[in-house]
């Protein structure tokens, strides 16, 4: 295969084959190399290529060719390694791939010399490189080519090894031949291409430095317990321009410090011969980064006096199940850390650590409660302490009202029936018959004079609905009940405040069980009443379940779920099917009951 380079790509080649001879016969190449400098360096990144010319449309005659203007390929990928003779010139190998997809690429493989002018956190280069270059296009022949590669870049150094190349930007002459077009000029395309660069530098064989190395000290040498000493650390051969961190530990006392210098504070340590340590780290550094170094002290123990300590009560007398809290002061006359601890009392529950516990009275008995706590130094040396509570007698019950008593045996509690899908949306404080208006207005009259002594009493109504309905609709029915239930309470005169109300749907409903049971308890309805009933029991399980049920708050009386069947209404809370408002209530077959 024949190769010819552009006039401008000859001009390259023979200007990088001088350059190449000349960096190999320098005599600066037999200077050893500069140990602030590497020997190898390795890139690899990311490579973007303009190809810069045209060559010929696939879709045109061989004797009629067309241009067709090589894509930009932004899928590429580059590698490149230097061997350094000198701290500014080096050989360089570069190979690159760059695609537009398509089946269009193009691959390079060059060599040639590269200078290199090295900063404190970076480089600048140029290099010029004779370059084999290998270019495909789409349904086109792969064409090889002879070409270069002229340009520069900079680099910025994270560590000794590892840098990052900003930037390269080439100029890639080439020149190929695309036979199967010949003889038209176009067979024959020079391509004046741009490559851009990115990617990660390595950068090898740096000679080794001097071990870095640390030296410490601590004044003065020798201190009594609880008296200050101060710790110096000295690095030595670490990089100056970096910022080192200090690791202090010691076998006495307490020492703090992140610089050159700590503090150690005695206060609670033993007497004897200790040792400060000190680890000095060039966290940018990978390599001969740390050293550690060891300085001795003694310290001396004073004579050893027992902690002081007094505890109290507020208040100081009480009730059972009222609270107290216990406070306790301890201090050390060798002025070492106290802790009070160990609370325990001969009744009651104490809880708590530190200078305050809770006591809790609640089941003590009168008479007195002694508390006890216990202060402790770090030397092992305590103290006990004690104070005491007074539990007082309880306050005799007050009297009992005999007519609230009254009350509270007469105020009997029914629950409220309603008819089928009663109250509507249209009348939602309907649906009352006279026989449950008549329930609440007893209800009502002994309820307001009831307040007359437990003002606080609350009137809770729940309301539910049979089953039959869809879930929102009986939801928002059994609503209705309450409210209506509610009204009427307020007509009658008891205050709206005193008055709750929950809606529960069809959610709790009561079973044939309880219905039965609720019927056996029922003294105004005779044995053959009670059998009719009976036989019509799933009738009379929907008819209970349409209710309002009733409790008071203070007793948690609740009451009493028992329809009435011998109501002259009863007959209209039977019937019907529960259903949305407008629908009329299917008719039953039940007779009506006999009222007592």
């Amino acid at each position: 295969m024949r190769f010819r380079l552009p006039a401008m790509g000859n001009t390259f080649f023979f200007a990088g084959i001088a350059c190449v001879l000349w960096a190999l016969l320098s005599p600066w190449n037999a200077l050893a190399q500069d140990e602030s400098n590497p020997k190898y360096d390795i890139f690899a990144g990311y490579q973007w290529l303009h190809p810069g010319g045209n060559v010929p449309n696939p879709n045109s005659t061989p004797t009629n060719p067309i241009p067709n203007q090589v894509p930009d390929m932004a899928r590429g990928i580059g590698a490149a390694g230097t061997y350094n003779f000198t701290p500014h010139w080096g050989l360089e190998g570069d190979v690159g791939q760059s695609s537009a997809g398509n089946n269009t690429f193009e691959t390079t493989v060059s060599g040639g010399p590269r200078f290199i002018l090295r900063v404190e956190d970076g480089a600048f280069f140029a290099h010029a490189l004779l370059s084999y270059n290998r270019l495909a296009v789409d349904r086109l022949n792969t064409s090889n080519g002879i070409g270069g590669i002229i340009g520069g870049g900079m680099d910025l150094k994270f560590t000794k090894i590892l840098s990052w190349r900003v930037f390269e930007a080439d100029y890639v002459p080439a020149q190929h031949h695309f036979p199967q077009f010949a003889p038209a000029d176009i067979a024959r395309p020079a391509l004046h291409g741009v490559r851009l660069r990115t990617g990660i530098v390595f950068n090898l064989g740096n000679a080794e430095a001097a071990p870095v190395s640390a030296s410490a000290s601590v004044q003065p040498t020798e201190a009594m317990v609880g008296e200050p000493l101060t710790a110096t650390a000295t690095p030595a051969n670490f990089n100056p321009k970096h910022e080192l961190t200090y690791e202090w530990s010691s076998t006495c006392g307490k020492i703090s410090g992140t610089g050159a210098t700590a503090s150690i504070d005695t206060h609670g340590a033993s007497g004897g011969n200790c040792t400060a340590t000190v680890k000095i780290t060039d966290p940018k550094a990978k390599n001969n980064n740390s050293a550690s170094a060891s300085a001795n002290f003694t310290v001396k123990e004073p004579p050893k006096n027992p902690p002081t300590v007094s505890c109290s009560s507020s208040p100081a007398s009480v009730q059972a199940g009222a609270t107290v809290t216990v406070t306790c002061t301890c201090t050390s006359p060798d002025n070492v850390p106290v802790t009070v601890s160990n609370y325990t009392a001969t009744a009651g529950t104490i809880t708590g650590e530190g200078n305050t516990a809770t006591l809790n009275t609640s089941g003590a008995s009168p008479g007195t409660i002694t508390v006890n706590a216990s202060c402790s130094d770090p030397r092992g040396l305590n103290t006990p302490a004690s104070t005491s509570v007074t539990i007082e007698s309880p306050p005799p019950p007050p009297p009992v009202n005999p007519e609230v008593q009254k009350l509270e045996q007469r105020l009997s509690l029914h629950s409220i029936y309603f008819p089928t899908a009663q109250p509507t949306p249209a009348k939602p404080k309907g649906g009352l018959v006279k026989s449950q208006q008549q329930t609440l207005i007893d209800l009502a009259a002994d309820f307001k004079k009831y307040l007359e002594s437990k003002p606080d009493a609350h009137l809770i109504l729940e309301g539910h609905a049979d089953p039959r309905g869809p879930a929102e609709f009986n939801q928002k029915l059994s609503e209705r009940r309450t409210e209506a239930t509610k009204a009427f309470l307020v007509a009658q005169g008891v205050p709206e405040a005193n008055i709750d109300t929950k809606a529960f749907g069809a959610q709790q409903q009561l079973t044939a069980d309880q219905v039965n049971q609720s019927l056996e308890q029922a003294t105004d309805i005779t044995p053959g009443e009670k059998a009719r009933i009976r036989r019509n029991m799933h009738t009379i399980i929907l008819a209970s379940n349409r209710r309002v049920d009733v409790t008071l708050s203070t007793t948690g009386q609740s009451s009493v779920r028992q329809f009435p069947f011998n109501a002259a209404d009863a007959l209209t809370l039977i019937g019907g099917r529960e259903k949305p408002a407008g629908t009329a209530p299917a008719k039953t077959k039940k007779k009506p009951m006999k009222k007592k």
